[in-house]
């Protein structure tokens, strides 16, 4: 099963990558091979959040919807996600964003995916291109928070 982790220092702060990362909403307009999503609910449950989002992937012929609850721990800046229904055994990602630790501004963000599909051969063709892939999508919420805060982290006007 293929795993994927990094941490990327970031000149946004803590908060702008976290309500990034948060609005699932959006991610078609950024994320490679994500074509649709939707967000059945968010119900809050004491500290936290839990959404209920549905998000459909597509590459070349192969295209499928799944359902993940995604926990947002906003005091925290913290979004874990776990997959619900769809093509997967199981999915299990991890973000968390902390204030760089040289005071200087910008954030760092860690970032962890562990996932296994049903279907070996789709198993199997996603452990060609696995990390590849997570780097693609890592760079792609860089390259959108770039285009929402500025590449010094300051918002950009609309």
């Amino acid at each position: 099963m293929p795993t994927h982790s990094e941490i990327r220092a970031l000149p946004y702060s803590a908060d702008q990558m976290y309500a990034l990362v948060a609005d699932v909403a959006q991610y078609p307009q950024f994320i490679p091979w994500i074509s649709a999503s939707r967000v059945r609910s968010v119900t809050p449950e004491g500290g936290h959040a839990v959404m209920l989002a549905d998000l459909v992937i597509g590459f070349k012929m192969f295209r499928e919807r799944f359902l993940s609850r995604v926990t947002l721990w906003e005091a925290d800046r913290k979004i874990d996600t776990e997959y619900v229904d769809g093509p997967f055994k199981h999915m299990i990602s991890k973000w968390e964003f902390a204030p760089a630790p040289d005071g200087k501004g910008g954030c760092e963000v860690h970032f962890s995916v562990d996932f296994e599909f049903r279907n070996k051969l789709l198993q199997g063709a996603a452990g060609l291109f696995f990390h590849e892939a997570m780097q693609r999508i890592v760079r792609a919420f860089e390259t959108r928070a770039e285009a929402l805060y500025g590449r010094d982290g300051a918002a950009i006007s609309a």
